[in-house]
């Protein structure tokens, strides 16, 4: 019986590469697009509804069952509110650090052990590794992405054992040139699509504009 991965299918070409890598190991693939923010505070270029689109294209491309997952209530609740806490106390906080800790290895993962996954993947660049002690298997802190120039490690810093242990990362021993090139071969349409830069799922935002219409929104609930 083949090993169920949910893949977190962000509509780029990284997670698109990672899915087909896993399908091609003989992995069970499932794709799943997380709505985390629906607001259109980044980029007019950068909403979901057009990451799900291309999401939801290459899930059919793939041949691999598509779901959608709408997390937006615990992204504004466990990243959004933190950032106006950190930055209320004098602090700069990484909302990517936290992103990945509470939302995407967190109820993310929740949501696919729902779908019987045995494993969660994602697009990062990044490499794990583990070692056996006393007949127990541990994981190192993450390694860094064979790419230095797309290392995401540092992202992934707050991972614990368990989020660790059901995690994986089939793109990070690439390099991003390479990941592009194995999408143009397999005719993925994300292949040419830009990185995403800005705050995880909110894209590149003023800040100032960004926490003004985000503090209104909150005191207007």
């Amino acid at each position: 019986m083949k090993e169920k991965v949910v893949v977190g299918l962000s509509g780029g070409v990284d997670s698109s590469v990672a899915a087909y890598l896993l399908k091609q190991q003989g992995y069970e693939v499932i794709g799943v697009f997380m709505i985390n923010w629906k607001e259109r505070t980044g980029r007019a270029s950068c909403t979901w509804e057009d990451d799900i689109t291309f999401a939801e294209m290459i899930a059919k491309k793939l041949d691999i069952p598509f779901h959608v997952v709408d997390l937006s209530d615990f992204y504004r609740k466990r990243v959004v509110d933190y950032m106006f806490e950190e930055y209320g106390k004098g602090h700069t906080p990484n909302p990517d650090v936290l992103c990945n800790r509470e939302i995407k290895f967190d109820m993310f993962m929740e949501k696919a052990m729902e779908l019987g996954a045995d494993y969660v993947a994602t697009g990062h660049y990044c490499r794990k590794a583990e070692v056996v002690k006393d007949g127990k298997t541990y994981y190192r802190l993450l390694l860094a992405g064979s790419d230095p120039n797309k290392d995401q490690s540092y992202f992934l810093c707050q991972l614990n054992q368990e989020q660790l242990a059901k995690s994986i990362f089939p793109i990070g021993h690439l390099l991003k040139p390479d990941v592009r090139e194995i999408a143009r071969e397999q005719g993925l349409i994300t292949a040419e699509r830009k990185d995403s830069q800005g705050i995880c799922f909110v894209g590149k935002v003023d800040l100032p504009v960004f926490f003004s219409k985000s503090w209104n929104r909150k005191r207007a609930t």
